[in-house]
């Protein structure tokens, strides 16, 4: 039986049982596999992944794992610089655009808030999902593990938080967001675009009390939802601030 020696680092020990994080094993095999398989085999899905080392040489997802390989593999954001690295997928723009599982819904509707091309539908198939994904380059949110481990799927995360606004924390943080938000750009219902218009082109659209106490007015160029800065408007800020700086 052949012995290859793992060492996962940083978050990617989230996905491993309590008895195999932040520490090396051994892993047997009788079978030729990729380290990408191997690493899957594990339950840590491949998009989560940005450098993998096979004894100290960077490696892509295809190199085949021998007998004896020490193998350290690191997630996004690791730090090391490699004269050699092999980038295992094409570099995210600054401002990426997102597409979520259906488990998601408010968490895609706080992204659009703050401003990020967020696709949301409550009955996406997972095929669907990661064809999306791959298709238009967006990086796939979920909480399914399995979904992330589709062959098709380049870009992609699982959210670990449960709570709502910890969630966004987290997407923030994870993918350094801060300097590239711009709130209330996109629909928080449809995604469409935001912008300002005039009170009188959306009189019929609103409450009579709302008409009278407001007049700074914005509508989806899609699905023509109004919005206006009320009380709701100043929770949503609130939120947004507290994740900028930090405090969620």
């Amino acid at each position: 039986m052949n012995r290859a020696h793992f060492r996962f680092h940083g978050d990617l020990n989230f996905f491993l049982p309590r008895g195999r994080r932040d520490t090396g094993f051994t892993h047997t095999f009788d079978w030729r596999g990729s380290v990408k398989d191997m690493i899957e085999s594990f339950g840590i899905p491949h998009p989560e992944i940005e450098l993998i080392l096979a004894n100290n040489v960077s490696v892509g997802f295809d190199y085949i794992v021998q007998p004896d390989d020490n193998i350290h593999v690191y997630p996004a954001f690791n730090g090391l610089d490699l004269p050699h690295k092999i980038s295992l997928r094409p570099p995210l723009p600054q401002r990426p655009a997102f597409i979520l599982d259906q488990h998601l819904g408010r968490l895609a509707a706080y992204l659009r808030m703050l401003g990020f091309d967020t696709l949301y539908r409550n009955d996406y198939h997972d095929e669907e999902l990661a064809q999306v994904s791959h298709d238009q380059g967006r990086v796939l949110l979920t909480r399914d593990v399995g979904l992330l481990k589709r062959s098709i799927v380049v870009y992609g995360y699982f959210v670990r938080e449960t709570n709502r606004h910890r969630q966004l924390a987290e997407i923030i943080r994870r993918f350094n967001l801060v300097g590239h938000t711009r709130p209330f750009a996109y629909c928080m219902k449809c995604n469409g675009l935001v912008h300002g218009i005039a009170k009188n082109l959306v009189l019929h659209q609103l409450q009579a009390d709302t008409a009278q106490y407001y007049d700074e007015f914005y509508r989806c160029d899609t699905c023509e939802q109004v919005y206006w800065k009320g009380p709701h408007h100043k929770r949503m800020q609130a939120l947004i601030e507290e994740v900028i700086r930090g405090e969620l």
